[in-house]
């Protein structure tokens, strides 16, 4: 419960934020769609793995809401969500039925094999995919309304708090079900699963089906945000953004993911903006910070938290 009364809280802050600053919507909006594909890397972190091209998913959502979006203009924006993630989903289950049979460092270096595969295609298909121009996405109705621009990013910006909510809260209960228990076992024993009868393939196939939907999920919302889908969203340094953003927040808790981004974002722009032409040397210098006092991400300072009173009491 009281983590609930936490998210709600957060989430009317960052309402309270965007509409108090109106210019920092776009960014927030954007924050949040990174937290929830960097969500999507913890759930396979849980499992000890980690991929360096799931940035594919979030483009193949994006690429779906464009193509559908300019042939069925009538279609609101929330069905293009929705087709979106599932089409993330179904090309989840499809790569990870081949790549779930590898681990640790071949695992991450498939998935990034078969996304620099995508991002190839969708640059040399010019007339289909527009090539490097991408594709523009005109703005969608949402829940049925014709909005202007100002409240229709304010709309999204509240579908993506609610998504980003259900997500965590979602994500954070099948940590602590048995699935998710089996999930975190392939990286402490996998051999172990087997002997109980369960299979580790099957188990991780699930969680990365969960992880491709929480890509796409993220690809559809920040393509309509963006009004623009281009090969770039599954390029490998998104990838590795998605990944940085997980080790910063931490696996912790599927909340890190959220505190992560929101951290990302902001000094990426304001690095931007003080450092122009050095800004990934911050990120990068705050990054090995992190890992050699915070290997367990900012989420590992609340754990520690914890454990502090846990010793007083």
């Amino acid at each position: 419960m009281r983590s609930l009364l936490l998210a709600l809280a957060a989430a009317v802050v960052i309402l309270g934020v965007a509409l108090t600053f109106p210019w920092l919507k776009i960014p927030l909006i954007l924050s949040l769609c990174y937290g929830l594909a960097a969500l999507g890397i913890v759930v396979l972190l849980k499992a000890g793995q980690i991929s360096f091209g799931h940035a594919m998913y979030a483009c193949i959502s994006g690429y779906v809401v464009a193509f559908v979006g300019k042939h069925y203009p009538a279609l609101d924006g929330i069905v293009l969500i929705a087709l979106g993630t599932l089409a993330s989903v179904v090309a989840g289950m499809l790569i990870g039925a081949f790549v779930v049979r590898y681990r640790e460092i071949f695992f991450g270096m498939l998935n990034l094999a078969i996304s620099m595969v995508l991002f190839t295609v969708l640059g040399k298909f010019y007339e289909l995919t527009g090539g490097t121009d991408g594709v523009r996405i005109n703005r969608p109705t949402l829940f049925g309304f014709e909005l202007t621009r100002d409240p229709y990013e304010i709309g999204l910006l509240l579908v993506v708090l609610a998504l980003s909510l259900i997500a965590t809260f979602g994500v954070q209960r099948y940590f602590r079900s048995s699935g998710g228990q089996a999930l975190a076992a392939i990286k402490t024993n996998e051999t172990r699963l087997e002997y109980l009868g369960i299979s580790a393939k099957k188990v991780l196939w699930k969680g990365y089906v969960l992880s491709a939907s929480l890509c796409g999920l993220s690809g559809a919302l920040f393509g309509l945000s963006q009004g623009l889908v281009t090969p770039e969203m599954g390029y490998w340094l998104r990838s590795g953004e998605f990944v940085f953003i997980a080790i910063l927040g931490g696996a912790g808790h599927a909340v890190g993911a959220f505190v992560g981004a929101l951290l990302y974002e902001f000094l990426k722009m304001y690095a931007a903006v003080l450092v122009s032409g050095s800004w990934q040397l911050i990120l990068g210098a705050i990054l090995i910070v992190i890992i050699y006092f915070l290997p367990k991400g900012l989420t590992g300072l609340f754990g520690k938290r914890k454990g502090a009173e846990g010793g007083a009491a």
